[in-house]
């Protein structure tokens, strides 16, 4: 009788480990065992349309999966409709569905790379940012124009493209609006440290009017070296009372930016930008200068020069005068070159 029942408890047993190890097995395959098998790590976008199943859809394709039961499980356990959020996750190779769910589960993002161009307006600034994160365009550029943002900061309208440093940054994804503007100044102060805020001073300029400056310099030429050379000879003729006269913010006034040929007709516009027409710096600058346009500006190349004409090489270099006639026959050579490119515009 004892013998019957231990062996009883002793087949009962063996079941019941049996039944452990079936259950720890089919556990570890559903939840631990590697289910994602992207070549490489991969980017999911989670948005404010998504749910629950548009996620589990996106996970699926994008990972690569073996499977998704182990997945569904602990979405349905953890009632994942409820605790959706928003950004851009990686899904790696070898990612398990609790790893990988959890790391939705609780908002564990992974920043992206956002890179802020050189453009022309602050509309096509934030066209660039509609295109890297989550928010639209109409909302960065009505926030960025905002009266209060704007006075805030020290800001004008024309000024405000001095705001911008270009640069690539490591945001959220589904950054803020007002998270995005406080990154944006941040950034700002500290490019303008103490010791670039110093040059300027020496220069005579703030950090907007070298802003101004760099983007004229920058529309001049796109021959990095050359540019300490341009803003050195602008240089001198803002502290000689010389007009600047820059072809560049003749166009930016035209807004006709594929001019190559600047005849007096144009010279003739009336905008406080056109600086043939009015002495100074315009009001703000005519596209966002980039770090090295600013620090041309700052560390501009000392010499007598107060005239420039483009090489008749079409080099996108300068010709450099001191005096008027030295100019004109600089510039006669140049419009010779264009005429025989049958350039009239």
């Amino acid at each position: 009788m004892k013998q019957n029942t231990l062996r009883h408890l002793l087949v009962a047993l063996g079941v019941v480990c049996c039944l452990l190890l079936v259950t720890t097995a089919t556990g570890y395959q559903l939840f631990f065992a590697p289910q994602f098998q992207p070549k490489q790590k991969v980017s999911l976008y989670i948005d404010q349309d998504d749910s629950a199943d548009s996620i589990y859809n996106k996970v699926k394709q994008l990972g690569q999966a073996k499977g998704m039961t182990g997945f569904r499980w602990l979405s349905r356990w953890r009632s994942y409709e409820q605790h959706l959020h928003t950004g851009h996750y990686l899904i790696l190779p070898g990612d398990n569905a609790y790893t990988l769910f959890h790391r939705l589960y609780r908002g564990q993002q992974s920043p992206v790379n956002i890179t802020i161009g050189s453009a022309r307006s602050v509309n096509r600034i934030a066209k660039q940012l509609e295109r890297q994160l989550m928010i639209d365009s109409t909302a960065i550029a009505t926030a960025l124009h905002d009266t209060l943002f704007l006075q805030k900061n020290g800001y004008t309208e024309e000024t405000l493209m001095s705001l911008f440093i270009p640069n690539t940054y490591q945001v959220y994804w589904d950054i803020t609006v007002e998270r995005l503007l406080q990154r944006l100044v941040k950034e700002h102060n500290r490019f303008w440290n103490e010791e670039r805020q110093a040059k300027a001073k020496a220069i005579g300029l703030t950090p907007q009017e070298v802003a101004t400056l760099a983007s004229i310099v920058e529309e001049e030429t796109n021959n990095n070296p050359e540019k300490k050379m341009v803003a050195g000879l602008y240089i001198n003729r803002l502290q000689r009372g010389i007009p600047l006269q820059a072809d560049p913010t003749v166009k930016f006034a035209l807004q006709e930016f594929t001019l190559r040929r600047i005849t007096n007709e144009h010279l003739k516009v009336e905008s406080p930008y056109n600086t043939y027409l009015h002495q100074g710096l315009p009001p703000g600058p005519i596209r966002i200068p980039t770090p090295i346009g600013l620090d041309a500006v700052l560390n501009y190349t000392r010499h007598n020069y107060l005239y420039m004409c483009a090489k008749e090489d079409f080099s996108g270099t300068h010709n450099f005068a001191t005096t008027l006639s030295e100019h004109n026959r600089n510039a006669q050579r140049y419009w010779n070159a264009l005429n025989k490119r049958k350039i009239y515009r």
